[in-house]
C-alpha cells in the first residue's frame, strides 16, 4: 500500500496514462451536499422526506434508474420529473449567484495535467448542459476536451457505458485512461469499464462490501482530514 498526501500526487501515479476522466458532483465541485439539501426542501414542500442514507444510494444514478429507485421508495405517484427539475433549477440559481466551490487540489491537478498534455474530460451523471455551465462559472471549462453527461447514455452508473463513451470521445482505450470518482456507483461503473480509478470519497466512504472487492487491487489509501484517496488498478468482481 502506497500513501500520498494530495490528489495530485495520486494522479502522478498514473503519469503514463493519456486521459483523465473526472466525475463532477462531489469530485470537482462540493455540490453533493447542496443537491441533497435542495432536493430535501423540494420534497418536503410536496410531503416527502429525504434522508441522507437514501440520498447516498442515489449518487451517480440518472434517468429511469433513478426514477425507479425514487418511485420504489415513495410510490408510483411520486412526481419524479417535477421534483428533479425544480431541485436542479434551485441548484443552478445558487451556482449562478453564489458560485460553486471547487474542491481542494482540483485546480492544481488540472494545471499539472494541462502542462503534461493529458486529455481531460468530465464524465458526469448530470445533464451535459448543466455540466458545461458549472465549469464555465468556475472558470475551469478550458481544461476539459470533452463533456459527457448522463443524458448522453441510456444506462447510468453503475453500468460502464458513460466511462466507455468518455474513452471513445477522448480517443483512448480503457487501459489508457484513469477515472476520478467519489461515489460507490461511480467506482463500480469505472471498474466495469476496466479503467483504473482514483476514488476521493465525499458524502460517504466506500462501504465494506465495495472495499472487500476493492482492497485486493488497491494501490493507494490515504486518510486525511479533508480528503481520502483510494486508487484501484482493475475491475471489481461483482
Amino acid at each position: 500500500m502506497v500513501y500520498y498526501k494530495t490528489i495530485l500526487e495520486a494522479a502522478k501515479h498514473f503519469e503514463e496514462k493519456k486521459a483523465f476522466l473526472f466525475d463532477m458532483d462531489g469530485l470537482i465541485f462540493d455540490t453533493e451536499q447542496l443537491f441533497m439539501e435542495q432536493l430535501a426542501i423540494v420534497m418536503k414542500e410536496h410531503g416527502y422526506t429525504l434522508t441522507k442514507e437514501f440520498y447516498i444510494q442515489s449518487l451517480g444514478l440518472t434517468g429511469e434508474t433513478l426514477k425507479s429507485l425514487m418511485c420504489g421508495a415513495y410510490g408510483e405517484e411520486y412526481p419524479f420529473a417535477e421534483l428533479s427539475t425544480e431541485s436542479r433549477r434551485r441548484v443552478s440559481i445558487v451556482a449562478e449567484t453564489v458560485g460553486l466551490r471547487v474542491k481542494p487540489g482540483i485546480r492544481q491537478l488540472l494545471g499539472w495535467l494541462c502542462e503534461h498534455h493529458k486529455n481531460c474530460a468530465v464524465v458526469s451523471s448530470t445533464h451535459a448542459k448543466y455540466v458545461r455551465k458549472y465549469l464555465e462559472y468556475a472558470g475551469i471549462d478550458s481544461y476539459f476536451k470533452e463533456v459527457i453527461g448522463g443524458d448522453m447514455v441510456e444506462r447510468s452508473k453503475p453500468e460502464p457505458d458513460i466511462f466507455l463513451l468518455g474513452c471513445e470521445k477522448t480517443g483512448v482505450t480503457p487501459e489508457e485512461a484513469v477515472v476520478l470518482e467519489d461515489s460507490e456507483n461511480g467506482i463500480r461503473s469505472a471498474s466495469r469499464a476496466g479503467i483504473a480509478t482514483i476514488c476521493v470519497p465525499d458524502l460517504k466512504y466506500p462501504g465494506e462490501q465495495v472495499l472487500a472487492k476493492l482492497l485486493p487491487r488497491m494501490l493507494l489509501l490515504q486518510v486525511l482530514p479533508l480528503i481520502d484517496v483510494i486508487v484501484t488498478a482493475g475491475e471489481i468482481t461483482e
